[in-house]
């Protein structure tokens, strides 16, 4: 008979030590009287190069850092399958991610209150995205100072893109100094999760000033196994810890806090979801909830690339021996240039129709370009546009396919299902192309290398759009909020059915953001943090 060590028991269970595992811990143990246990599946946050901003090229498809998914091959992506990172870390996908800064518009969280979920307005949540600000400009309505989430400005530039920000002003898109004040449309620099040219992580901002509280327990290497469910309540967790099996139990709430990946998966493994999906996978089913794991939504970039002239791009001055000595130096000095910055440094928000109400479209615009990432840059000057539809319709899935939690689920992303989201893809590359030709950009000569100025027709640009496009990172919506038959969570991201267990991370939102989703994962935990104390008081 194996023996499961017993961990003890907690007034709350957070499982995940990712972005919002960090709020999660932060918040919850702030007052002694209640006892705290963290579960992170990988290992501390101490790999050098999740601080070295560019170090992201080693932390990602790293298992040390990097749970290493891959979806299922790609109807839309003409058969090709993505790797499809998430964190395994301490901070989680902010200890790998681009460290971009992002809310999305004020419409997204209009958007979720409209279909039910109380409190989720923009209104609602602007001052939880406020309170754990701490933003390099002067405090405002918008902006908060003194927070544990570090905004500052990046610390490189590059004539290329300033020049592609004049194009954007050319052709009618203005340009914006902030893309965090309720409409994001513009051009402009963004702002990065950094300090002092450093990455900035929620580990950093939330987890290490409170790490040694001792009513915080914070263990690594310790995945998940399943849930305890007692009577249709949550009443602990069973998991495996340095390569032994363990449990502990829960006093007042069970959080999941494993990401719009992570948390169906548990849920699923733990017999909770679509009970015929369930069952065919070896796992008796205990709750019946059809909608875990579905409702995946996440930003398919199409990188089209363009050589330049007559200006410096990071494809040269990487591929040179001393150009690569002179980047180390100035990183070491001075904490800047290119091994500070994020991957992408200038953003775009534009629409794909001018009749649409808000931007629908986001660029990522960097001074480089190589075939597909991780692999070496091009020997030519390039710069990449990557542009993604904002809003697609296409819905995947994420499903359990072992009943050993050790083994991945299947995560089928749906990119391009449909006709709308193809032809909204058609469009992203014609706008790039009118950008590229802008007057302002003239002097640089730009000439498309991807997906290559011959594709003209819808189904040309469409079949192209698969096969240059990749994920952005931003899965969400797998166990998304709401009060229909296939919602997850409440409002108050409780699980429907099931007492004592929440889920609150990224998995949540009823329909992605429109932009960048790890600061909105932030402001979900703050905000669902006080959820758990305001009920913990009442009962």
């Amino acid at each position: 008979m194996t023996t499961i060590e017993d961990l003890g028991s907690y007034h709350f269970i957070v499982v995940g030590g990712g972005t919002a595992g960090c709020v999660l811990a932060n918040r919850l143990s702030a007052n002694p009287r209640h006892r705290v246990l963290v579960l992170e599946a990988g290992g501390k946050d101490n790999n050098i190069w999740i601080k070295v901003p560019i170090g992201y090229l080693y932390t990602q498809n790293n298992p040390r850092t990097d749970w290493c998914f891959a979806t299922e091959p790609e109807n839309g992506l003409n058969g090709r399958s993505l790797n499809y990172p998430r964190g395994r870390v301490l901070g989680g996908c902010s200890s790998i991610n681009g460290m971009i800064y992002m809310r999305g518009q004020a419409r997204d969280y209009d958007g979720w209150a409209q279909l039910g979920n109380r409190g989720w307005s923009w209104e609602d949540v602007l001052p939880w995205f406020r309170k754990s600000e701490h933003h390099f400009g002067a405090e405002d309505e918008y902006h908060g100072v003194g927070g544990e989430w570090r905004i500052e400005q990046p610390r490189v530039g590059w004539e290329i893109l300033d020049a592609f920000e004049r194009a954007c002003n050319d052709i009618g898109i203005p340009s914006t100094p902030d893309f965090n004040r309720g409409n994001n449309e513009g051009v402009g620099q963004f702002s990065v999760n950094q300090r002092r040219g450093l990455r900035w992580s929620a580990a950093d901002g939330f987890l290490k000033p409170v790490r040694r509280r001792a009513n915080l327990r914070i263990l690594t290497g310790a995945q998940a196994k399943r849930i305890s469910l007692d009577d249709g309540r949550a009443s602990g967790i069973e998991f495996w810890y340095r390569g032994r099996r363990a449990q502990a139990r829960n006093l007042g709430e069970l959080i999941l806090a494993t990401g719009a990946i992570g948390s169906p998966h548990l849920l699923q493994l733990s017999g909770i979801g679509p009970a015929e999906l369930i069952r065919s996978k070896g796992v008796q089913p205990r709750h019946e909830l059809p909608g875990v794991g579905s409702n995946l939504q996440d930003h398919l970039q199409l990188r089209t690339v363009f050589r330049v002239s007559n200006v410096a791009t990071l494809n040269r001055q990487a591929n040179s021996m001393w150009g690569k000595a002179a980047i180390a130096l100035q990183f070491a000095l001075l904490r800047r240039g290119p091994m500070s910055m994020a991957p992408s440094q200038l953003g775009v928000f534009a629409k794909s129709d001018p009749s649409k109400e808000t931007p629908d479209l986001q660029y990522h615009v960097q001074p480089l370009s190589l075939d597909s990432f991780g692999d070496p840059l091009h020997n030519f000057p390039a710069i990449t546009a990557a542009v993604c539809d904002l809003r697609p319709e296409s819905r995947g899935t994420v499903t359990l396919q072992s009943p050993d939690a050790r083994q991945p689920p299947a995560i089928a992303p749906s990119y391009l299902a449909t006709l709308n989201d193809g032809l909204v893809a058609a469009r992203a590359i014609r706008l790039t192309r009118r950008i590229a030709a802008a007057p302002s950009l003239e002097a640089y000569q730009p000439e498309e290398f991807l997906p290559g100025a011959e594709l003209v027709s819808d189904e040309d640009l469409i079949k192209a759009a698969g096969d240059i496009g990749t994920t952005i990172f931003h899965p969400v919506g797998t166990c998304r909020m709401g009060s229909d038959p296939h919602a997850v969570v409440t409002d108050r991201l409780k699980v429907r059915g099931v007492d004592k267990l929440r889920v609150i991370d990224a998995s949540v939102m009823p329909r992605i953001v429109s932009g960048n989703t790890n600061s909105p994962t932030i402001m979900i935990a703050e905000k669902g943090a006080s959820m758990v104390l305001e009920d913990s008081r009442a009962s």
